[in-house]
């Protein structure tokens, strides 16, 4: 998923570039609010400080917004609550204060992006399977599965780039919990049900010492 990050700190930018590409995003970072206005390419979610250098950090929200939905989050030293309220009314999707974690990002990212996404509203077919994550079914050959709640959860995630391998602590905290810190042995267990259930319509590869990747045929 391509993330563009408007941030004129170099530290920062560079800090919170590596831990997004661990969590699995591909970031485009950019210091000024000009080159963020004058890239023409397609990004799923904007990251914008608000203290850059050529213009304030709102104007490049308002004119993001102007010219269409892209996800949008502030991230800022400024924590005054008439900031929050400006950057939200003009239409940024959400404020994050500086000093920040990257967990606490990526959670406020993935939780902008579901809310951002009901747009998935047709069904899609991947090969043999579909799904239909509005009416949370899935269908395998035109026979609907018997999934539980988390085993529709994992294998939507999964399915969000199929082929891509996921850390064992990116499918932990997107399925199970942003916050979550105890074992892995319920995420084995998932996939295991899940492998039987689809069956040799999906490959749900083991990643030694990574994670797991889905392969749909």
């Amino acid at each position: 998923m391509r993330v563009l990050l408007v941030e004129d700190d170099e530290p920062i930018a560079e800090s919170l570039t590596r831990g997004l590409s661990r969590y699995g995003f591909e970031v485009r970072w950019v210091l000024t609010g000009a080159e963020a206005l004058a890239t023409a390419e397609e990004f799923a979610l904007v990251l914008v400080d608000l203290g850059l250098p050529d213009m304030d950090g709102l104007d490049v929200c308002r004119e993001l917004r102007a010219r269409g939905d892209v996800p949008i989050i502030v991230i800022s030293a400024r924590s005054d609550e008439v900031d929050r309220v400006v950057g939200l009314e003009i239409g940024a999707d959400d404020y994050v204060t500086k000093p920040f974690g990257v967990r606490e990002v990526v959670a406020r990212m993935r939780a902008v992006l579901r809310r951002s996404q009901p747009a998935l509203k047709e069904p899609e077919q991947h090969g043999r399977v579909r799904i239909d994550r509005r009416g949370r079914r899935v269908h395998l050959d035109g026979a609907e599965l018997e999934l539980t709640p988390k085993e529709f959860d994992l294998l939507v995630f999964l399915a969000e780039e199929p082929g891509a391998v996921f850390t064992r602590e990116q499918i932990m905290e997107a399925v199970w919990d942003e916050n979550w810190f105890g074992p892995t042995k319920t995420l084995d267990v998932h996939v295991g049900v899940l492998r039987r259930k689809l069956g040799d319509a999906a490959s749900l590869e083991t990643v030694r010492g990574v994670g797991f990747r889905l392969v749909l045929t």
